[in-house]
């Protein structure tokens, strides 16, 4: 049976460089980075005591009212936020359309651990009785998707998928599938995040995951460098409308980009751990471009997990290597992460967004903070510095504990 093709047709973003796709584009061109120290508690007794948070963020300039503020976690806010740009940048007018043909699946890694920590002290000091009657809504990571439902009141098909810090990816590969067998015209799908709190930082810490260059917040995150001690975590959010092509150009929509490869495997290996040979990763890859059908040498950029982690770094370059051979040295690779930290289950969904502006604009972000190399990791990493290119396709890949793998494929739409 012929699958439905699916597009791109509107980008939103809220990140540590930039709650807008102007300035996010703006600041990763310019390779600036968004980490610093943690403002949002006392980390002064913590290994790790950076992050890449995001500024400025008003909820109320997205439309959120009052008593969605108070009901709602930030990763939620970023999500309703998020979309709403997406949604406005396609040029969608929803009073015209059936929104029982319009779905949402936003992914996220943990959901609200904020919520978790300030409801325990309040049940901790004060008991039961003072519980919020809104505690659960406002922790479970589904509550994403159905937010964003509720608000804009879409009836379609509504999802959630939590898989670590592939879940950005995976939740736009899955609507993705969900367009091309026709159960929706249109899906408002990605990543979201918030949980630069206490419980998180000290238990990635207790891990030995992050970065301890707290002298020096914006060079902590270094992928592929070979000095590199961790990676800095971070919040944010990226979605993305999807959009089955015959609907789109129906409505004379501006196609950014058109989604032709997906593809996910498991390690099954270890529950934090990669794979010491990359076989899953590289997979995840190959099953991509095999659904895209297209050679190796067609891609053009990789956006790479890219985590400035010891081990994801060098199995990721491995990987690459598997799943590209030869062409692994001849492809551009760079790290969103390198600018933005990691926003764990979000950053899947804002760096889907990266290659949908790398096709628009031509322009490859580089990764900062590239020092060092390593004689493992000896790919093309576009080191410090944008590269202007004709980028026709590129892949996205993300990589999640329990070794969870993902892989999308974006290209150049061409009619």
């Amino acid at each position: 049976m012929r699958k439905n093709r699916v597009v791109i047709t509107g980008l939103g973003v809220i990140s540590p460089v930039g709650n807008d796709i102007p300035a996010f584009w703006k600041s990763l061109k310019e390779g600036k980075s968004g980490v610093g120290p943690i403002t949002s508690f006392d980390a002064a007794s913590f290994d790790s005591r950076i992050a890449g948070e995001v500024k400025d963020f008003d909820p109320k300039s997205y439309g959120i009212d009052f008593k969605d503020i108070k009901r709602t976690d930030k990763f939620v806010q970023y999500a309703i936020a998020s979309a709403r740009q997406a949604i406005d940048s396609s040029g969608l007018d929803l009073e015209k359309e059936n929104k029982e043909r319009i779905g949402v699946l936003i992914g996220s890694g943990i959901g609200s651990l904020y919520t978790i920590e300030k409801e325990h002290s309040i049940f901790l000091n004060k008991g039961p009785s003072r519980l919020s009657p809104f505690l659960i809504p406002m922790l479970i990571v589904n509550e994403a998707s159905g937010y964003v439902g509720i608000i804009f009141g879409l009836k379609g098909p509504n999802s959630c998928v939590a898989t670590a810090c592939a879940s950005g990816t995976h939740a736009i590969g899955d609507a993705c599938r969900i367009i091309e067998r026709g159960d929706a015209d249109i899906m408002i799908s990605g990543g979201t995040e918030s949980c630069i709190v206490a419980t998180a930082v000290g238990g990635f810490c207790a891990l030995k995951a992050l970065s301890r260059m707290n002298n020096a917040p914006q060079k902590a995150s270094r992928p592929f460098d070979q000095e590199r001690d961790g990676f800095v975590i971070a919040e944010g959010c990226g979605i993305v409308v999807l959009e089955n092509l015959e609907h789109a150009k129906k409505r004379n929509a501006d196609i950014i980009a058109e989604v032709v490869g997906f593809g996910m495997t498991c390690d099954a290996y270890h529950i934090t751990a990669p794979d010491p040979d990359g076989e899953g990763a590289g997979r995840a890859m190959k099953v991509a471009l095999g659904d895209a059908k297209i050679n190796p040498e067609d891609v053009d950029y990789i956006n790479a997990h890219g985590t400035s982690t010891k081990l994801n770094d060098k199995i990721e370059t491995l990987s690459m290597k598997t799943a590209f051979g030869s062409h692994a040295k001849k492809v551009m690779v760079s790290s969103t992460k390198s600018m933005t930290g990691h926003a764990l289950g979000a950053a899947g969904g804002i760096e889907f967004v990266v290659c949908c502006l790398t096709i628009k604009e031509g322009v490859v972000h580089p990764t900062i903070n590239y020092a060092h190399p390593d004689p493992e990791c000896d790919l093309d990493y576009v080191p410090n510095v944008a590269r202007k290119a004709d980028v026709r396709v590129c892949m996205s890949n993300s990589l999640g504990f329990g070794g969870h793998n993902a892989s999308l494929i974006v290209k150049k739409f061409t009619g």
